[in-house]
């Protein structure tokens, strides 16, 4: 019940790159967490450390963030939770594999955790290629090829946000009134809020300096509530 009551409290977001602010204030979402109980807080906490960076330390090295991504997959076994945690994830591994390749690396890391999921072995194996032949399984890796190849920032952060957001509504389906759905539009109203302040010249200069980032250590596009 009180998912039903906290979601219809809830103005819709609308459509991502159309809004100028988001409908709902932070401080007004802020207070209407409080319907939740200390558990809900804290498994929004932790989605929140994992997928929003709002206050990460930036010594935090990529092998103590991915072990402690391992031991939310191993404490939640909610599916649609774990979806959001793991796309995210590997999506943020592929951008940091491009961010690498683009700083000058003609190789992956040897003997070092650097990225998450299932498919950093095969990044690994083709470091080398465009796409690191993920495009089958990632269409948007092509385009994030070609507009870093391009020297488009401007148009790859915005492949991102949109890349996000896409993966969000596939979540969402089937969630109206639950937590996963609280949880899906949080995730949504934070892509909606900083895109409505969104800067072109800022984007650019962040991506250049997170160029030298690790996975663990940079704030990327879905920043939580709690920032």
């Amino acid at each position: 019940m009180k998912y039903v009551v906290l979601m219809a409290s809830l103005p819709p977001l609308g459509s991502l790159f159309e809004a100028t602010a988001p409908p709902i204030s932070r401080l007004k979402l802020e207070s209407r967490l409080g319907l939740l109980e200390a558990a809900d807080l804290q498994a929004l906490e932790q989605i929140a450390n994992l997928i929003a960076w709002p206050s990460q330390p930036l010594d935090r090295t990529d092998p103590a963030f991915i072990a402690e991504a391992h031991r939310f997959l191993a404490a939640y076994r909610n599916p649609t939770l774990r979806r959001l945690v793991t796309q995210r994830l590997e999506m943020r591994t592929i951008v940091a594999a491009f961010r690498r390749r683009r700083r000058g690396e003609a190789q992956p890391p040897i003997g070092e955790v650097w990225g998450f999921g299932e498919w950093v072995g095969l990044i690994e194996r083709n470091w080398g290629a465009p796409t690191f032949q993920l495009e089958v399984i990632f269409p948007w890796v092509r385009q994030a090829h070609d507009l870093l190849e391009k020297d488009d920032l401007i148009g790859f952060e915005k492949l991102q946000f949109s890349v996000v957001w896409a993966m969000l509504d596939r979540l969402g389906a089937g969630h109206t009134f639950d937590f996963e759905a609280l949880i899906i539009y949080l995730a949504r109203w934070s892509l909606v809020s900083r895109w409505s302040c969104y800067n072109g010249d800022v984007a650019v200069d962040r991506f250049r300096k997170l160029v030298d980032a690790g996975l663990g250590s940079h704030r990327e596009i879905v920043s939580g509530v709690s920032q």
